[in-house]
This record gives structure tokens, sequence and C-alpha cells, in this order.
């Protein structure tokens, strides 16, 4: 076990836990951000830097402070490290350049994509960009590929985080895209014009951070915070899918299915294209209960899900007003 001491907050993990996830256990606003890193995913991290942090100390043994910013989200703790990031003014003037790099080719097309609301770099740019740009060059373009039927690219959207390369590496038999050219020529692309088809490969529109990738079903049809997400499940056929979905509703019908994800945007259990594309029916489904959104995202405008008051906070209400609330609940009350 190594202790670590981050943003003046101590804590214990075990050895070979990186910086990021050391945070992730005290979680909260310290956390840095991920643009690129995801956990059930195997070699990632390390590109986007948008999760560097400052080492003053190194370790116990060696306190001496790791000379440059460093990747948080690869580099390992150190038993008696110390680590700022929230509270570090260099880390948060990087943060800032970092989030002006990414959105230099960026096209300002938030609008009409149907990331948005969701979009991982709209949200970094919000808590860590600046209002003002200094860049005025034309942006990248690319020329259009179809890769499938179910899959859209946008690729003048790609912030090169590699999340689908190693996605698609992982969970399907044979990838057929990657990551083609060099320096500003890169691109995402598939290699003779494939078709991306594979069991699995709707699992690269959900690990992508921004609106590169999106669900051709889904495509245009609604902004996501007037849809209502539903946690349900089924018995799929296919053994390697956990089966356990969100339904995104507006109305009676379920516009698109996606896999779960966590308080950190990932996905732990994976889905079949079988769930994602092909059961859009209500009794396709055991519905579960309202998907948890966090109160700041712009998807809980819908107010479906009803605040807990805290139980203490109840203990001290008149018996009454604890009546009036259980009979005309503006509030759910926690017990």
């Amino acid at each position: 076990m190594a202790k670590i001491t981050f943003d003046g907050i101590e804590i214990e993990v075990p050895d070979g836990t990186t910086i990021m996830n050391a945070a992730r256990k005290i979680g909260g606003d310290i956390v840095p951000p991920a643009m690129c890193y995801y956990t059930p995913l195997k070699g990632t991290g390390g590109k986007c830097r948008a999760c560097l942090v400052k080492v003053t100390a190194g370790s116990a043994k060696d306190p001496r402070p790791m000379p440059k910013l460093v990747p948080s989200c690869i580099t390992t703790v150190q038993d008696g490290m110390v680590v700022e990031n929230t509270t570090n003014q260099q880390v948060l003037d990087v943060r800032k350049g970092i989030v002006e790099m990414l959105l230099i080719n960026h096209p300002l097309d938030c609008p009409v994509c149907d990331q948005a609301g969701e979009c991982d770099l709209q949200n970094f740019a919000f808590e860590h960009g600046v209002a003002t740009t200094r860049y005025e060059e034309e942006r990248r373009t690319f020329e259009k590929i179809d890769i499938g039927p179910y899959i859209q690219l946008h690729m003048t959207r790609c912030i090169l985080c590699y999340r689908c390369v190693y996605t698609a590496d992982q969970l399907t038999e044979q990838r057929v895209h990657g990551v083609l050219g060099r320096g500003d020529a890169a691109e995402i692309g598939t290699y003779i014009d494939n078709i991306i088809d594979q069991d699995f490969s709707g699992n690269v529109i959900d690990v992508c951070p921004v609106g590169a990738l999106t669900d051709k079903t889904w495509r245009f049809k609604q902004r996501v915070w007037f849809t209502k997400p539903v946690n349900a499940h089924r018995n799929c056929e296919n053994p390697k899918c956990s089966g356990n979905v969100v339904l995104w509703y507006k109305g009676k019908d379920v516009l698109r299915v996606t896999a779960r994800k966590d308080e950190y945007g990932e996905v732990k259990e994976w889905i079949c294209n079988t769930c994602r594309f092909e059961k859009k029916e209500t009794s396709d489904w055991t519905i579960e209960g309202p998907t948890h959104i966090e109160r700041s995202s712009v998807i809980s405008a819908n107010h479906y899900e009803l605040p807990v008051v805290n139980p203490q906070v109840i203990a001290d209400m008149p018996e009454s007003t604890i009546r009036d609330l259980e009979q005309n609940p503006p509030l759910k009350l926690g017990r």
C-alpha cells in the first residue's frame, strides 16, 4: 500500500494504482478530467494530456518534485507522493491551453451535434476553457466516408483519443478501422472502405467523448435533454453481452439504446449491436426505473427524478409537513 497526498487530502491506495484512480477514490471536483483514458480498456491514456497534474514530492524516499507536469492517468503512485491538481495554478493554466488545442480544429456545430448535452469536450471547455479564441487559420477538413449502416463518422469532430480503436481491438474479433495518416493529417478511417459491422462495434459510439461517432438510428431525432433515460435489461442471446442498458424515451417511443455509464462516463458492461440497434420496443425489455442523472447535467432539465431530502433534515420537520410532502411530493424523502 502507498500513502499519497492529493490536493491536501491523504489517501492510502494499493501499489500500482495510477494517480487518476487514486483521485477517483477521493471523488468530487478534485478528480482530473479525462478525454482519452478509459478504465475498462487496456492501453488507454497519455494522449490528450487533459489530466496533467503537478507532483511536488515524488516519494518519501526521494521527495524531490518531478520537473514537469505528468499525466495522472498513466503515472503510478509512490509512497509519500504529494500531488497538486486544483490547488496548483500552473496545472490550471496548462489545462486552459489543452482545451484551446483540442478546440483548434473542432467545428462549432454543437447546435446540430447529436452529442450535445452529453459531450465530454463541452464539459471540459466549460470548466477549464476561455471565452475567446486566438485561432484564425482554416480548420481541418476530411473527406466523408461511409463506415456502415449504424455508425456515423464525423472526422472533423474527432480529437484522436483512440478510444474507439481500443474498443474494437478488445471487444470485436477483427478490427477494420484505426488511425490513418500522421500529424495534422491523422484521421480515423477504415482499411479499403471496410464496413464496421462486428457484434460489439456499436460500443465505439459510447466511448467516443465527442460527436465524432454517433448512432445513425438516433441521428437528428431529438435533443438529449428532451428525452427520458430509463434503466432496463434483457436476457440477451449473446453470452458476451451484459443486457444492461439505458432506454432513451420520448413519450412512449424508445429513440435509442445505450450502455450504462458510471459517474466518470465509462461503460463497465458492454452491449451487443442487437440490443443497441434492433430492440427498440418497451416489450423487449424489463424496466428497472429512471436513470440517475447528475443535477449539473442539462439532461436533468426533465426534473423527472426528484431530489432527495437528507434524513437529518426530515427528523427536524414537523409531522404535518412530512405528511404534506408524502401526499403531494415536490421532493423525495430519504429514509
